[in-house]
């Protein structure tokens, strides 16, 4: 069906095991929400009205989440030129879209490897069929689930991208707000940061509610409850412990788009003043 903004939804699948026979239009997903608010033609009817209503909230969320996207540009850009990493496991990818970790990656370093792992079907449909990346480098998605790290690391797909004994970009760019309290957070981190050897980096970014004082816990991640996961904004201290014990490259833990600000790139005007997100690196000492 075809709207009247010009997008069409993708077209619902057959009942096979395959990925896409698995996708959901009628509940709303933050890799297809996160596509919408980017610009994106990989959703649905029930992800946009939940985009809309975020937006009704919060004016700058548009906005903010590109801010939150170029920051991940800028902080792979770190890794592969100045950390001089080569290879990246990226949880919680998304939607692939313009400025991709591989895609940056694979500029500066032509033989980086890149290992995308999501949990959504759509992504793995599209994943699959746009991820091309540098002949010279090498890049998979891969299906597994954040809430299960052992399975991840464990994964035949993903040992063969990653080599565990070199130093790994673990990339968890605005995926942890969506893993409740219940479901362990920092254990899952952690079990992430044990896996990989010194001279690795975390890269992680996270929704946040401490540049608001008009806007309710409630109010905020409200389009989010009849998802597939709720939104969980955490503070400047909750955010700071996912990089417990280990070492914060310049400037630390700041508001994404204070984060090593590229002079040349575009910034938005973010309504607000605010991108609402955190987002730092750190190496494993």
């Amino acid at each position: 069906m075809t709207h009247s903004d010009g997008v069409t939804d993708p077209p619902a699948s057959p009942n096979t095991d395959a990925p896409a026979a698995r996708i959901n239009p009628h509940i709303p997903h933050p890799a297809r929400i996160y596509d919408y608010l980017l610009g994106g033609k990989d959703h649905f009817a029930a992800d946009r009205k939940a985009a809309e209503a975020l937006i009704e909230v919060s004016p700058g969320t548009r906005e903010g989440v590109r801010a939150h996207r170029a920051f991940l540009g800028r902080a792979v850009r770190y890794l592969a030129a100045e950390a001089g990493i080569t290879q990246f496991l990226d949880i919680g990818t998304g939607i692939p879209t313009q400025d991709n970790t591989h895609t940056i990656a694979q500029k500066i370093i032509p033989e980086a490897r890149v290992a995308y792992v999501d949990n959504d079907p759509i992504v793995l449909v599209h994943g699959r069929a746009l991820l091309t990346g540098d002949p010279a480098g090498t890049t998979d998605m891969i299906e597994a689930d954040l809430r299960r790290p052992e399975k991840i690391l464990a994964d035949p797909a993903v040992q063969r991208v990653i080599d565990f004994t070199r130093p790994v970009g673990v990339i968890l760019a605005g995926v942890m707000h969506f893993i409740t309290d219940e479901e362990k957070p920092y254990e899952l981190v952690e079990q992430l940061k044990a896996a990989v050897p010194s001279g690795s980096h975390l890269l992680l970014s996270h929704i946040t509610l401490d540049f608001t004082d008009q806007v309710r816990r409630e109010e905020f991640t409200k389009p989010y409850d009849n998802s597939t996961a709720p939104m969980v904004p955490r503070t400047f201290e909750e955010t700071l412990r996912f990089f417990e014990g280990w070492n914060l490259v310049d400037p630390g833990l700041v508001e994404v788009v204070t984060w090593r600000p590229d002079p040349v790139e575009y910034q938005e005007l973010i309504p607000g003043g605010h991108a609402w997100a955190y987002g730092a690196l750190a190496g494993k000492p």
